[in-house]
């Protein structure tokens, strides 16, 4: 237990406002215990500390990869604890949450359950005593006072540590996966007190565009970032085209470095 509460407290501290920028990398799913211990060994190398990675997938497709489920809450755990990293996935039921809370050091609310309203309060309950951090992704459809105003379901049932999440939003535009609300950054700064992170993955949908994406949201003031990366994109299960293989993160630390300094910030 005690290891358990030093994680938290350690996870509390990962992701603050305005004290830095914390780049959390991993594949959008958990596929082996050898995958995850590639990506754990290069996060460990470049400095990272948050590694993430799903362990129950909700896809659009039923017939698409579903996870490992508790048999990748293990991997993930493992993998963490060998490179000495704090770990995230997302919680897609609320069967789950407190199975999920027992493995993780943070708790991920995807863009499909951002108004599951009796989700947010059964995470609310689960992590009230721990205090673990939830990341909370902005729905696909979602105006920004929505999703803050979705964020009090959370806090009200037992857990202020709430780290929103800006991943894009569907419009019109077919060019890239969905449309990344970049204003997003500085207008929940304005109306908040919650720090804000920035999912450069999905918005893209494409690897050849998250580097850009990464410097514009390193720029605009984001606390954080939500890279996903592969050993091997193109034999990933789920989302590799938009995944960066593990050169390509080395890179995009090194480019971020310089914008991060120009902004009087740091990677953190």
């Amino acid at each position: 237990m005690a290891a358990e509460d030093s994680r938290g407290t350690v996870a509390t501290q990962a992701i603050q406002r305005d004290k830095g920028m914390t780049i959390i990398a991993g594949p959008c799913s958990v596929e082996s215990l050898d995958q995850m211990m590639e990506v754990a060994a290069t996060l460990k190398e470049l400095g990272i500390r948050v590694m993430r990675g799903g362990a129950y997938k909700p896809r659009t497709s039923p017939f698409s990869f579903q996870g490992l489920e508790e048999e990748g809450l293990k991997i993930l755990r493992e993998a963490a604890d060998a490179y000495g990293l704090l770990v995230v996935t997302e919680v897609t039921d609320s069967a789950h949450a407190e199975k999920i809370a027992s493995y993780v050091d943070m708790l991920q609310i995807g863009t499909r359950n951002m108004a599951n309203f009796s989700l947010l309060k059964k995470i609310g309950e689960v992590t009230a005593e721990s205090q673990k951090p939830i990341i909370f992704k902005r729905g696909m459809a979602a105006t920004i006072e929505e999703w803050l105003q979705a964020s009090n379901y959370i806090t009200m049932n037992g857990n202020e540590n709430v780290i929103l999440c800006e991943r894009g939003i569907r419009t019109f535009e077919t060019a890239t996966r969905f449309t990344l609300d970049i204003s997003a950054v500085p207008v929940v700064k304005k109306l908040s007190l919650l720090p804000i992170i920035v999912d450069v993955s999905h918005p893209t949908g494409s690897a050849d565009l998250v580097p850009a994406v990464s410097r514009a949201a390193v720029a605009v003031g984001a606390d954080g970032l939500m890279v996903e990366v592969h050993p091997d994109p193109r034999a990933a299960l789920c989302d590799g085209p938009q995944s960066l293989d593990l050169e390509g993160l080395r890179k995009l630390v090194v480019e971020l470095e310089p914008v991060a300094k120009a902004v009087g910030t740091s990677l953190t």
